[in-house]
């Protein structure tokens, strides 16, 4: 049971995790849907 409980506690912050990193991946996206060539500019 607590090896259970901690395997659940781990998917949790996992599915956390990789939830953050989505949604800081679509937030950058949507930047470069504004402004296209803001990437452009930086990398040179």
């Amino acid at each position: 049971s607590q090896i259970r409980d901690t395997d659940v506690a781990e998917q949790a912050a996992e599915l956390t995790r990789l939830g953050i990193l989505q949604q800081a991946g679509v937030a950058v996206l949507a930047q470069a849907n504004q402004q296209p060539g803001l990437a452009l500019s930086l990398l040179g």
